[in-house]
């Protein structure tokens, strides 16, 4: 049982099962956890915070309906997926203007918490999320990857088809999209020439030459620990299907766990879960990294220890990188 007093805070919405698992290791261990959610503020949420004087860095608490941490005292700070702040009792013109000083304010100080780990800085996460940039930066750092283009020149992307097919299409970001009120997954798939409309044209698109696997491979780096998962499905994008798979840990060749600290320290993150594409011949190609993607379900089919290994990096409050 932990006699440290000082809180592990949590950010992220309230449906989020992944930090749910966590927050149970960490009582189980006698960690406090201190749950928030950004949208809660202000009627939930209160936040009150000092620096200047006799006082180097910030201090003050944040506050919830159940729990307050101390922002000097918080050790370390899971960030998850939280909503977005809302105001709908406001203008569309005064809610904009609440929201700007809820973000750069409540969500200024939270990014600058004192002797806090953070897994991961929600400032590294932003910059990780762009996929041109996790796409160079894995260029860089060794990974192999699929011939890519990014475009709204529909002639550009009608060329890379016929030049570079079979081509697939998916999108550079995923942001909540309802059908009936359903949350959808927009899936990965192969796109042909005389599917290419001058509709390209309104907004950016990513094409990538289609790769030839045998497999897909999640590997989910958490401190200095690697969870590396052979996923068999069959399938283009194993997203779409989840009963299709069987799944396998593995080791990664030294050269790939050499690249995903390369790319981590890279972006300034603790966590990540990368994608890859297992080839026959047992070549990886990079697909992409989130900094703030899933690993849980595979947790109870392989028996790798993932929410020990995040509990303990959280409880700890530090991390030293592999050299």
């Amino acid at each position: 049982m932990s006699r440290d007093p000082r809180p592990v805070l949590v950010i992220t919405n309230l449906d989020d099962p992944t930090a749910d698992i966590v927050i149970a290791e960490l009582h189980g261990r006698g960690v406090p956890v201190v749950r928030l959610d950004s949208g809660d503020f202000p009627a939930a949420l209160s936040c009150s915070a000092y620096i200047g004087g006799d006082a180097a860095r910030w201090g003050g608490s944040v506050t919830t309906p159940t729990r307050v941490a101390e922002l000097g005292d918080v050790r370390a700070l899971y960030y998850r997926r939280p909503s977005g702040f809302a105001f709908p009792h406001l203008d569309q013109q005064d809610a904009r203007f609440a929201t700007a000083q809820a973000r750069y304010g409540l969500g200024g100080i939270l990014a600058s918490l004192p002797d806090c780990l953070y897994v991961n800085h929600p400032n590294r996460i932003g910059d990780a999320e762009y996929k041109p940039a996790g796409l160079a930066a894995a260029a860089a750092c060794g990974f192999a990857l699929p011939p890519t283009l990014i475009t709204n020149r529909p002639e550009d992307a009608r060329a890379f088809i016929k030049g570079r097919g079979p081509v697939i299409f998916k999108p550079l970001a995923v942001p909540l999209y309802l059908v009936d009120g359903k949350a959808q997954t927009v899936p990965v798939s192969e796109v042909d020439a005389d599917e290419v409309d001058e509709s390209i044209a309104g907004t950016m698109h990513l094409f990538q030459v289609r790769v030839d696997k045998v497999a897909d491979v999640r590997v989910t780096v958490i401190g200095d620990r690697i969870f590396a998962v052979r996923i068999d499905s069959g399938l283009l994008d194993w997203r779409t299907d989840y009963s299709t798979h069987t799944y396998t840990p593995i080791t990664p060749p030294p050269a790939i766990e050499h690249a995903l600290f390369a790319y981590l320290r890279h972006f300034g993150l603790i966590f990540g879960a990368f994608d890859f594409t297992l080839s026959a011949s047992h070549e990886w190609t990079f697909i992409e990294c989130n900094p703030s993607g899933q690993w849980q379900w595979m947790e109870q089919p392989t028996g790798l220890p993932m929410t020990a290994a995040l509990a303990d990096l959280l409880e700890r409050g530090t991390y030293h990188d592999r050299p």
